[in-house]
């Protein structure tokens, strides 16, 4: 059994959803990025997915735009991501996704970066611009290096192909909850409660629901986690703790830390 499918059996035997913490790898450097993973992951984040800083993300807010910039400015290369990924590993018995967009691994080339991956301790990958009709060959070398494959359905997604994509998947699903790219919201719609309702009948029994996009507060991860999600997805609002305190990093772990619990009691299931 792999580390993912271990973590969610886990957490749901103590009752609760997982709370799944997103960071973009080199942001505000190289160095500072095992540091911040270790307060998210004091404060209680259950999954750490490291996002692989690139000059077109375009499933991402300014937020994690501006993240990215910041790191690959700071000569963040996805070898050295992968690097970061082994150190974070070595410390810390919590399971590590790379979000990456293909690029990165088309230049690569799939079986070496897969590879790679598996050599850094790496337990699953999203790639949120590789439809899943064309990732066949990556889905097969993901597997033989023992790597799960998280895919993304949206609210547009057709029941049909939500089916395909379940059956695609492993690790975990990866639902966004609104039209639009990343970022931090004030609130969570109505609209996204009827949405995971929707799409719970096709994960159940078969692959954990986690629900990302816009999520940032104990109340959007507690409605989304009572509403039938087995995980929340928690980004922009880290970045946005790391950037206001890039000057003081004492500060920046101090509040990423308490965030982080704050965060992790919400995934509370209570209804």
């Amino acid at each position: 059994m792999n580390a993912i499918k271990r973590t969610f059996q886990k957490v749901k035997k103590q009752g609760n959803g997982a709370l799944i913490g997103y960071i973009t790898a080199g942001d505000p450097n190289p160095q500072a990025t095992p540091k911040i993973a270790d307060a998210l992951i004091r404060g209680g984040v259950d999954i750490l997915e490291l996002g692989l800083p690139f000059s077109d993300p375009i499933a991402d807010g300014p937020t994690i735009q501006a993240a990215s910039i910041r790191a690959l400015a700071e000569g963040t290369t996805p070898m050295r991501v992968l690097e970061i990924a082994k150190q974070i590993k070595q410390q810390h018995d919590v399971p590590i996704v790379i979000m990456t967009y293909y690029n990165p691994v088309f230049r690569l080339g799939v079986e070496h970066f897969c590879g790679s991956a598996k050599d850094s301790m790496v337990d699953g990958l999203i790639v949120p611009d590789l439809p899943m009709e064309e990732a066949s060959d990556y889905r097969k070398v993901a597997k033989q290096n023992d790597l799960d494959t998280i895919f993304l359905a949206a609210p547009s997604t057709t029941n049909l192909r939500l089916a395909k994509i379940v059956d695609a998947s492993s690790g975990f699903l990866y639902l966004v909850s609104h039209f639009g790219v990343t970022g931090a919201k004030t609130t969570i719609e109505d609209s996204t409660m009827q949405l995971i309702r929707r799409v719970v009948p096709f994960t159940y029994g078969l692959i954990p629901l986690a629900v990302g996009f816009g999520i940032s507060k104990p109340e959007h991860v507690q409605r989304v986690i009572n509403a039938g999600a087995d995980a929340a997805i928690v980004g922009s609002a880290f970045i946005n703790i790391s950037q206001k305190n890039c000057k003081n990093i004492t500060a920046m772990l101090k509040e990423l830390q308490a965030t982080a619990q704050a965060l992790k009691l919400a995934t509370k299931i209570t209804k």
